[in-house]
């Protein structure tokens, strides 16, 4: 069916009235808003569990690390929904219900007073512990939870770019740049808002009010973005996108035996009707085999597509696969900066010791000191997009600045320091509590300042502006537009097996040092236990994991080098 000119024109200028910056209230409140509602409860969990539900500290920090797991897995599977069926307007809308009814589950287990153990006075010996059924009521919220964040997490990002992308527009590269930076920026300001004043509210008016709080903005994000709908620009999924690159794996492998066609020959490749990339790169070359034409008469349709489509690929559809698997190693790079960055557990429970006065009377909540990382985090992207890059730019003739690999290697790099200054700092607080004969009384306060606490946050929220924003830059410069929320997914999945790892450790750690009936290293009384050690043994994973860094950025190559898929997408 021909569309005629005027058509044509109709729904250009449809298209031309949506979208746009006026859209991004709606998008990045949506973000902004559940994250302030999740991260909030992230921040004093541990305290809900050990004292609430009379989980050990060790047990406790494992069960968090899970959740983060979970959580950060669920944004692959959205991805991949959002991409290839629903769209991603459906799949985010759909995971902020979800996310809604699992902050309203956790909130009753704080209302109904039997959904919990009965109270216990903290290191007490005869606590009774959890029945199936309350575990099953925490666990649920907990799930629920990552399930909708699997909806929101993923496609946000990429929701929001899609209403800035415009190809024809020059700026287009910069504009979606500065949108990548200050999109985080609003992230880390809903961090220090949660590690403020949620933990605030929890620390101060107790667990009904905290959970009650996250519960109302959730809420209102929810409301807020599906008032945006008829503005936002909604791309739908592509249902070939999975399928296609299983396709390329099961057609590769069929025709192994072939021949590769002699180089520069015309129509020896299988690619889209009038589209400039005709032949796959060398890269993985084994691949190129699933788009080989063997007999066009037999394989090829009329208008030019397969007719058999799991007989033959689009040299398109094997980039795309080529391209997921190259990031691979550098993906794999981020997993032990993630144990570093989800270090949220025990920081809490240093500072619960420590003496938290800051100014006067006033007392800071033990979860809120991860808000200086965020500080560090979001005046970094502030000071480095506006001053620096247009600076560091004549020197580099880059218009980001640094390279994206240039900046993942700096957050490596601190990464190192910051669990190094931790160690550092534990070492000195259990070493003053020894001095003052506190090994034996774990709930009197060391005199020490928790400001000491500082430094490693900030230290951390540095490193994350470095690396975590670079890695999503990155995924997403080397991905075609069809595959951007799986790009953007590649971190948040990257986490979950950081995730994963961080309980192995911990676990790990807990086993091994309290073997022969000594104390564990992660005991729940810290003045007994060695978290130093813990946190020297991550300085050598994230030591070891920086060089391990270094060879698989050399063995990728040049970014630049590996865009060349259709961008018309």
């Amino acid at each position: 069916m021909e569309i005629s000119s005027d058509e044509m024109k109709t729904k250009q200028q449809v298209s031309r009235q949506k979208g746009g910056l006026r859209t991004m209230p709606f998008v990045i409140a949506n973000e902004a808003f559940e994250k302030v509602a999740s991260f909030g409860l992230h921040a004093n969990m541990i305290l809900y569990l050990r004292n609430e539900y009379h989980f050990t500290s060790a047990k406790g920090a494992s069960i968090l690390f899970l959740w983060g797991a979970i959580s950060n897995f669920m944004p692959t599977l959205g991805a991949f929904l959002s991409d290839s069926y629903l769209g991603r307007f459906r799949v985010i809308a759909m995971g902020s219900v979800v996310t809604l009814l699992g902050l309203v589950v956790l909130w009753l287990t704080a209302i109904i007073t039997h959904a919990r153990p009965p109270h216990c006075i903290l290191h007490a010996q005869n606590c009774e512990q959890p029945k199936p059924a309350q575990l099953l009521l925490l666990f649920s919220s907990f799930i629920l939870m990552s399930i909708g964040s699997g909806g929101i997490r993923p496609c946000s990002l990429a929701f929001g770019a899609d209403q800035l992308n415009k190809p024809d527009n020059p700026e287009n590269q910069r504009v979606l740049q500065s949108f990548f930076n200050w999109y985080y920026a609003s992230v880390g300001i809903s961090f220090m808002i949660s590690l403020t004043v949620i933990v605030y509210v929890q620390t101060t008016a107790g667990w009904v009010w905290g959970f009650g709080v996250p519960v109302g903005l959730m809420l209102l994000s929810t409301a807020m973005f599906f008032s945006g709908s008829s503005l936002y620009v909604k791309v739908k999924g592509n249902k070939s996108l999975i399928s296609g690159l299983a396709r390329v794996v099961v057609v590769a492998l069929k025709n192994k035996h072939l021949d590769f066609p002699p180089k520069n020959s015309d129509g020896g490749y299988h690619h889209r009707k009038g589209s400039m990339l005709t032949a796959p790169t060398e890269k993985l070359r084994f691949l190129n085999k699933a788009c080989i034409i063997k007999n066009p008469e037999k394989d090829l349709n009329p208008d030019g597509s397969a007719s058999e489509p799991w007989n033959l690929c689009t040299v398109q559809q094997v980039e795309e696969l080529k391209a997921l698997i190259k990031v691979i190693p550098i993906w794999s790079t981020g997993i032990i900066m993630a144990v570093t960055i989800s270090q949220q557990s025990f920081p809490v429970l240093q500072a619960s010791t420590m003496d938290r006065h800051f100014i006067s009377k006033f007392k800071i909540p033990p979860g809120s000191y991860g808000v200086f990382g965020f500080l560090t985090l979001t005046l970094w992207v502030a000071t480095y997009d506006r001053l620096l890059v247009p600076w560091i730019s004549k020197y580099t003739k880059r218009t980001r600045g640094l390279s994206l690999k240039q900046r993942m290697g700096i957050g490596l790099v601190l990464s190192c320091w910051a669990t190094a200054v931790a160690a550092l700092v534990e070492r000195k607080r259990r070493g003053k509590a020894s001095a003052e004969g506190l090994l034996e009384h774990p709930n009197v306060m060391v005199k020490m300042t928790a400001m000491w606490l500082v430094p490693q946050h900030c230290l951390t929220g540095l490193a994350e502006a470095f690396n975590i924003i670079g890695q999503i830059e990155f995924y997403y410069s080397q991905f075609p537009k069809s595959m951007s929320s799986i790009a953007v997914a590649l971190f948040p999945l990257g986490m979950a097996v950081g995730n994963l790892l961080g309980t192995l450790i911990v676990t790990s750690v807990d086993d091994f040092s309290k073997r022969g009936g000594k104390v564990s290293w992660v005991s729940n009384n810290l003045n007994k236990g060695h978290y130093d050690y813990y946190y020297w043994i991550l300085t050598i994973l994230c030591v070891a994991n920086f060089f391990y860094f270094l060879f698989c950025s050399w063995c990728y190559g040049s970014c630049e080098e590996q865009k060349v898929w259709d961008e018309e997408e």
